[in-house]
């Protein structure tokens, strides 16, 4: 086997069964990694430098795919109603095959760290068989100095094979793609899938798990920090606006994706942004727009003009969910140290295709708590196969995927910061006003901006607020600048009665929704919980 790159000289792939590989990339820097996926025919260069690479038939992550073992360390610590199970005996056959697999080829590997705070950092070895993948990671985990990585130990390994082809029957999995996390071997297993972003949530994975028995809360948010150190958090599915809304040129970008919170302040897991990048504009996002055209981001299933090969942003023929990964010090105004001090704001953000919730509101520790657990937002017409009117999705603390202990879990260690710290919360749309998606429109960026500098500024909460009367939101009844009607959902709607019936169906998907935490949370919670009054008296 050859080796090239640097490493720590005890530790090298036989720890994990793979000295049967041709050879090693250890640790090669981003532009050597660009090279190598280029001269591999992985990807192309674009205009600006980027590199940009294809995922085949899979466009985004495979959840139903993903499976952690269940064994004595797992049984009773995993939500087994929000994660697939394999059976010890099933893993040790696909480690096996992986192994065997991996016989002959070329890997690259990388020594990286998810976690910023040296307490809580977590080593992570990522062998992956494509270059891209490698710099793909190399942009969005931590990178370790010169020093670490000469003593450097894994905690966790990750092996991401595309080219590996599952065997349900053999491996106890759903299809040819499998993602298997196995928490007592310390070992991820990725096969079926190019997605470059099934290695870091995988990562992300194992700090959800691991770090709340530390009493350190796992975040799937955005963070930005003020000069006065003021600290915001962003919860948010995708297509809501979390990376947008936290790349504000006001603040400094502390991450845009994961943090923990613990007795030190927030701190990002990530060491770079990967951002969605379907209609990315130099004008509405010129932070990732600049990133995203830089020499070694990685831009993924994005459509490049044949002629002058510059990225067509606007093209979503491949996927709407075009990606670009960059490191985090792209973007100008980025933290160089990736921590903050303890919260002052948790902003929870959601594209309300229905029209029916307020631009804005203010949170109780316990409506947060609720809104945290249900983690809703709304799919529209035409950017899913078969989707038609807005659908309603919800995926426990805005994350479902890859949080693996039960939600509440997560629920009690967020309301427990809150308190503690004394944290105001928000609720923001950033998706239709005036009527549903089709009907009415969504809310402008610029608005949304203004509550949020409100909102941070501490202006809003000194502002009127009313309760509005569906879900017992407090809402501000006028800013200085905004027009106080769009601040009531109700009366942008010209049909009122429309509206009425709008907010009946999203109140009963809601409570339909929250039922199966009903057992888990106590009755201030349960009060606080659409149409579950009655329930918790």
């Amino acid at each position: 086997m050859e080796e090239s790159g640097k490493r720590n000289p005890a530790c090298g792939v036989e720890a994990v069964g793979l000295d049967r590989v041709k050879r090693v990339f250890w640790n090669l820097p981003q532009a050597e990694l660009a090279e190598h996926a280029i001269r591999r025919g992985e990807a192309r260069f674009s205009s600006d430098g980027a590199v940009v690479a294809t995922t085949g038939k899979h466009t985004g992550r495979s959840p139903k795919d993903k499976f952690i073992v269940r064994d004595e360390k797992t049984e009773n610590t995993i939500w087994w109603g929000g994660n697939g199970a394999m059976e010890p005996e099933a893993f040790e056959r696909l480690r096996e095959d992986f192994l065997a697999h991996a016989d002959g080829m070329t890997l690259y590997a990388q020594d990286m760290c998810g976690g910023a705070d040296p307490v809580h950092r977590l080593n992570v070895r990522v062998y992956t068989e494509l270059a891209w993948h490698s710099l793909f990671i190399h942009n969005l985990l931590r990178v370790p100095d010169a020093e670490a990585r000469a003593s450097f130990l894994p905690e966790f390994t990750v092996i991401d094979l595309p080219s590996f082809k599952a065997d349900p029957e053999r491996h106890g999995c759903r299809t040819e793609t499998v993602i298997a996390v196995n928490f007592s071997k310390k070992l991820i297993l990725i096969g079926g899938s190019a997605y470059a972003g099934e290695i870091k949530k995988s990562v992300f994975t194992l700090l959800n798990y691991l770090l709340p028995e530390k009493g350190v809360m796992p975040m799937h948010c955005s963070a930005n920090e003020a000069e006065n150190g003021d600290v915001a958090i962003f919860f948010g599915l995708s297509g809501t606006g979390k990376t947008t809304l936290s790349a504000d040129p006001e603040r400094t970008l502390i991450g845009d994706d994961e943090h923990g919170w613990s007795e030190n302040g927030v701190f990002n897991f990530e060491g770079g942004c990967y951002a969605k990048t379907i209609r990315l504009s130099a004008d509405q996002e010129p932070e990732i727009y600049a990133a995203s055209t830089r020499f070694g981001t990685v831009l993924e299933n994005v459509v490049l003009d044949e002629d002058t090969r510059k990225p067509d942003f606007d093209d979503g023929s491949l996927t709407e969910n075009t990606r670009s990964a960059y490191p985090l010090d792209y973007i100008a105004n980025a933290s160089d140290t990736g921590m903050g001090g303890q919260p002052n704001h948790i902003v929870m953000l959601t594209c309300d295709a229905f029209g029916v919730l307020p631009p804005i509101s203010k949170l109780s520790a316990e409506q947060a708590m609720v809104h945290f657990l249900s983690g809703y937002t709304a799919k529209v017409a035409g950017t899913e196969r078969g989707v038609t009117e807005p659908e309603a999705t919800f995926s426990t603390c805005f994350g479902a995927p890859f949080m693996p202990r039960l939600p509440a879990v997560y629920g009690d260690l967020l309301r427990e910061h809150i308190n503690k710290h004394a944290v105001t919360c928000w609720l923001v749309n950033t998706g239709w006003s005036g009527g549903p998606y089709g009907v009415g429109k969504r809310m402008p960026l610029k608005l949304t901006r203004r509550l949020l500098e409100a909102a941070l500024e501490g202006t809003l909460e000194k502002a009127p607020m009313e309760k509005e009367p569906v879900f017992g939101l407090e809402i501000p009844t006028e800013l200085e600048g905004v027009d106080s009607k769009v601040l009531h959902p109700r009366e942008t709607w010209s049909d009122k009665a429309a509206y009425d019936r709008q907010a009946e169906k999203l109140l009963e998907m809601f409570s339909e929704n929250f039922k199966q935490f009903a057992g888990d949370v106590d009755a201030e919670v349960l009060a606080a919980a659409p149409r579950l009054k009655d329930a918790a008296e």
